[in-house]
C-alpha cells in the first residue's frame, strides 16, 4: 500500500502550499541579447544580460516570475529569474524581448524529508526520494528552473550522473556537474544513498525516477526547494 501511494499518479494528493508555484511562465529570448534591468523602465541601472543562445547554441531559457501589463492587459515587462551567483537575482525585461508560455508543472524538492514531488497542475504524478548537498555544500533554497537537460552517456566522465540530468538555474558552492557549480537534479549510480545528505550540492534522484521524468518535465519549467 505505500508503495501505490508512493508512486501511483495523484493518489489522493492534494497540493499543499509547498507546492505551488506563482509564476507568469517561462519560455526563450527573441533577441540576440537582451538587458536586465532592476526597475521596470529604460534607463533603470542593469543587472545582467541575457543572451538568446547558450555557448552550446542552445536556446536560452528564462522563467517569468511577475509582468507590468498595459491597460489591455498585454506584458509590457515582465520580472524574470536570473540564473547564476548569487542565487535569487530576478530583474526586468522587455516583454517584447522573450516568448513567454504559462506553465502547469513543477518540480518540487524537500530538502529536510529528502524527497521530490512533480506536478501538473493540481495533480501529483511523482513523488520519490532524493539524496541532497552534505553539510557545508547543503542544495541552495529557493525557486529555480531546468535550464538544460541531457543524456550523461555521451560522456563516460558524467557517469556520475546516473540515467538521465536536468541542469537548473540554481547554484552551489560546488557540484559533480560538469564544469562545476550548477545545481544540477540527476540519477544515480549509488540508489542505496538516497534518503541522504551526501551530494555537493546537486539533488540525486533514483534512475528510474529520473527516466520518467525525461520527456515529461520541458525546459523551463519550475524547480522549487524548499526545507
Amino acid at each position: 500500500m505505500a508503495c501505490a501511494v508512493a508512486f501511483a499518479p495523484g493518489a489522493g494528493a492534494r497540493a499543499t502550499k509547498a507546492s505551488v508555484v506563482d509564476v507568469v511562465g517561462s519560455g526563450t529570448i527573441a533577441w540576440r541579447e537582451v538587458a536586465v534591468l532592476a526597475k521596470p523602465k529604460a534607463g533603470a541601472a542593469r543587472v545582467a544580460v541575457l543572451k538568446q543562445f547558450r555557448p552550446d547554441f542552445r536556446p536560452q531559457y528564462v522563467l517569468a516570475l511577475d509582468a507590468v501589463r498595459a491597460k489591455n492587459g498585454h506584458a509590457t515587462w515582465y520580472r524574470v529569474s536570473v540564473p547564476g551567483r548569487p542565487n535569487g537575482r530576478t530583474g526586468w525585461v522587455r516583454a517584447g524581448a522573450l516568448e513567454i508560455r504559462p506553465v502547469q508543472k513543477r518540480l518540487i524538492i524537500y530538502r529536510g524529508a529528502r524527497r521530490f514531488e512533480f506536478w501538473d497542475g493540481s495533480r501529483l504524478v511523482r513523488t520519490g526520494k532524493v539524496a541532497v548537498g552534505a553539510p557545508g555544500a547543503e542544495t541552495p533554497l529557493g525557486l529555480f528552473y531546468v535550464t538544460d537537460k541531457f543524456n550523461p552517456a555521451i560522456d563516460p566522465d558524467w557517469s556520475i550522473l546516473g540515467a538521465f540530468a536536468f541542469e537548473t538555474s540554481a547554484y552551489s558552492k560546488l557540484t559533480d556537474w560538469p564544469g562545476g557549480g550548477i545545481v544540477g537534479v540527476h540519477g544515480t549510480p549509488w540508489p542505496e544513498l538516497l534518503g541522504q545528505a551526501v551530494s555537493h550540492g546537486c539533488v540525486r534522484l533514483d534512475n528510474h525516477d529520473v527516466e520518467f521524468l525525461r520527456n515529461r518535465v520541458p525546459l523551463g519549467t519550475p524547480v522549487k526547494i524548499v526545507r
